[in-house]
């Protein structure tokens, strides 16, 4: 058998592609559109591994999409793709709307004729999981409960709301269509092959580039922070024995202020590689103006995945951050190739 795994090159979707060859022995057929974020390097490894075969092209390609299901006739679709930096979506969010909310409206598509084609058992197999994001669910105040699978919708940035449409429209195709449907919706990542946009491997990037360590406001906006190789296990989960139609909340059960993770991070490269000067990273925090429409807190309850598939987060935020800032001090490389061009463009408009 195969699996389909779209946003393959990306973050989250190249983690799992690698921890899946790394576990079982099922072929995957890689889709990636190659943006900015998405990085064929983050697959290197897999070039000369007959498991893995990548192909570069777009979900809203209703005929590549066809082709691709008819050639290769995968048990299961992880869909990854998306765009996914709130940044990125109050800048333009028109990508957002064509990638989250078409792309996977004409992934659906495509996925429902395939199934409709499938023999009465391969059917029974079939599997559409959709990997979502806990910010569909607005903010939380200090003292809420954290987010569960029933807690209603309230996206605040565009982003948010493109995830939150194409969480409706997955929904809705198991309960229009009976496309056999699983969603996830995960609390902030974090770990190797992250783009360097996002706080943590900006913060490590910045401060061995001798840059300023920008927080957005006051720093004190709280996130769930998920290793996301622990996000990778619960997505082998949820597609293994995950309930069709249902909804898995996944988190790392690591509520930390913005603030507590940029000086963690700081007192980790401290140890790690230290400034020439001998100061610490933390004189080179500096507080900017707050993006428009920040959500103060998210946390995710992850006691369904939990009670129901037995699932759970093997690393601690403790234990996740510091392998994760070995990993960025061992791939320099790695970093230097991306962090070039219109990264560095980025960069300088956003964080004045």
């Amino acid at each position: 058998m195969t699996i389909l795994v779209t946003g393959s090159a990306g973050f989250i979707g190249a983690n799992f592609v690698l921890d899946w060859l790394a576990v079982a022995d099922e072929p995957v057929i890689s889709l990636d559109k190659l943006t900015y974020a998405g990085n064929l390097a983050n697959l290197k490894s897999l070039e000369s591994d007959s498991r893995h075969r990548f192909v570069q092209g777009d979900i809203t390609d209703k005929q590549q999409l066809a082709g691709l299901l008819q050639e290769h006739r995968p048990r299961a679709i992880i869909n990854f793709a998306a765009e996914s930096h709130v940044d990125r979506s109050i800048d333009g969010p028109e990508e957002f709307v064509q990638t989250n909310v078409v792309g996977t409206f004409r992934l659906l598509e495509a996925a429902l004729g395939y199934y409709r084609s499938l023999s009465e058992d391969q059917a029974s197999a079939f599997r559409f999981l959709h990997v979502s994001t806990d910010e569909v669910y607005g903010s939380l105040e200090p003292t809420d409960p954290a987010f569960c699978e029933e807690k209603k919708y309230e996206p605040n940035s565009p982003y948010s709301a493109s995830k939150a449409a194409s969480d409706h429209f997955v929904r809705a195709y198991h309960h229009t269509y009976g496309l056999p449907v699983l969603t996830t919706n995960c609390s902030n990542n974090y770990g190797p092959y992250h783009f360097p946009e996002k706080l943590i491997p900006l913060v490590i990037h910045n401060a061995l580039s001798g840059m300023p360590l920008p927080i957005y406001g006051d720093g004190q906006q709280v996130r769930d922070w998920l290793y996301v190789k622990d996000h990778c296990a619960a997505i082998r989960r949820v597609l293994e024995a995950g309930t069709l139609g249902e909804t898995y909340n996944v988190g790392g059960c690591n509520e930390k202020t913005n603030l507590q993770v940029v000086t963690t991070l700081c007192d980790i490269l401290d140890q790690e590689s230290p400034r020439a000067d001998g100061q610490s990273y933390r004189e080179a925090i500096v507080f900017i103006k707050d993006r428009p429409g920040h959500d103060r807190r998210y946390a995710v309850d992850a006691s369904k995945i939990h009670r129901e598939l037995g699932w759970s987060p093997a690393e601690t935020f403790e234990t996740g951050i510091r392998k994760t800032v070995r990993w960025y001090l061992d791939n320099q490389d790695w970093v230097n190739h991306i962090t070039s061009g219109a990264y560095r463009e980025w960069v300088s408009r956003q964080y004045q």
